[in-house]
């Protein structure tokens, strides 16, 4: 199967659409939210656990399986796909968030970026055709270009300046990607490359960077810097800047986003893919999610609710486990409290996902 995007409908309300998105490993169903396997897992969970929730397609990150276990390994493996035992879609991010996060261990400039390992102090060059080269090793369905993103608040001149390095960057690894022989280590494939948007919350820098991005013809783009710190409102108008310039035939992933109020706002803005560690990492630490909120199982009130989670939900813990056993064996510190949150949290996105693209599909004219 060839990489295609259709709009199977859009809504009369406002930009949300309900879409396809076809790759060489299976189909998504946009919008669509793609839990993180940052490091060729999604923590806690098997292939087999992501399937039963309803994944679609997993996200994984480029600058942690670079330095572990390494790219050549991967492409030794048959690809990230055999490597982790998972069959269906995987979106690779390009490590700028990464790098952006670790503004300490890092020197940017035009050709790329140096930096320093967290995990053993080696010195690594990130340039756009080397992360074209890691991800095609790793048999991406979706791969992300080297950009540069900023941080919230930050000043003019340094947006100005990552906005015109991500351009940059962009244009590179477009024409490497065209004019070299890359093909993907899982199916032998030229892989998917997506543009992606910075300029940070300044609406001049936000257009300038959609436009730029949009005129170099990418099949899906991406829109980076934002959910960095910054309000809400601020966000969601940035959103709308540049999913009003975008083309309006391909899909829009809007990176790091994942509470469900921020992605509700952001589908009804035209968005279509979401990806975060917010509901693996509340997990992690004894939080799950309804459409409420927020509440950790850790509370007292819990100690004799025999109840589920949620009873309204069809994953595998709030089918067979109540609040009093999950209590229980959290602040027993057992592994099995946080795989159990972690499983309803992910389908939690699932259910929220799929109602709203129901909700679009049976919209009335």
């Amino acid at each position: 199967m060839k990489y295609k995007f259709e709009i199977l409908k859009k809504s009369n309300k406002s930009k949300a659409r309900v879409g396809k998105l076809y790759t060489p490993h299976g189909t998504i169903n946009t919008p669509a939210f793609m839990p993180i396997g940052t490091q060729g897992t999604v923590k806690t969970m098997t292939p087999r656990d992501l399937d039963e929730i309803g994944a679609e397609i997993i996200l994984s990150n480029t600058y942690h399986l670079l330095l572990r276990p390494g790219h050549e390994l991967i492409r030794e493996a048959g690809g990230l796909h055999k490597f982790m035992n998972w069959d269906k879609p995987i979106l690779t991010d390009s490590g700028g968030f990464q790098v952006f996060s670790l503004a300490h261990m890092r020197k940017i400039s035009d050709e790329g970026v140096e930096f320093t390992s967290h995990i053993d102090g080696a010195k690594h060059f990130l340039t756009p055709a080397k992360v074209l080269e890691i991800q095609t090793a790793f048999g991406s369905d979706i791969m992300m270009p080297l950009d540069e993103c900023v941080p919230f608040p930050c000043d003019k001149k340094q947006a100005t300046e990552a906005l015109i390095r991500t351009t940059r960057w962009a244009k590179e690894s477009n024409l490497k990607l065209q004019t070299s022989n890359f093909k993907t280590t899982s199916n032998n494939q030229i892989p998917t490359l997506f543009g992606i948007v910075q300029g940070s919350t300044y609406k001049d820098l936000r257009k300038r960077s959609a436009e730029e991005i949009a005129a170099q013809g990418f099949p899906g783009y991406a829109i980076g810097g934002l959910s960095v710190g910054e309000p809400q409102n601020e966000m969601f108008e940035m959103l709308d800047i540049v999913t009003g310039i975008l083309p309006d035939d391909k899909p829009r992933h809007l990176m790091g986003v994942g509470y469900a109020s921020d992605i509700l706002g952001a589908i009804k803005l035209g968005a279509d893919l979401f990806d975060c560690v917010i509901p693996t990492r509340l997990a992690r630490h004894g939080s799950f999610l309804t459409y409420e909120g927020k509440t950790s199982i850790r509370l007292a009130k819990f100690e004799k609710d025999f109840t589920p989670i949620d009873p309204a939900c069809d994953c595998y813990t709030c089918k067979n486990f109540t609040k009093a056993y999950i209590r229980h064996i959290f602040w027993a510190r057992e592994i099995t409290a946080m795989h159990l949150l972690t499983i309803h949290n992910l389908r939690f996105f699932m259910r929220m996902l799929a109602k709203v693209r129901n909700d679009l599909l049976n919209e009335e004219e």
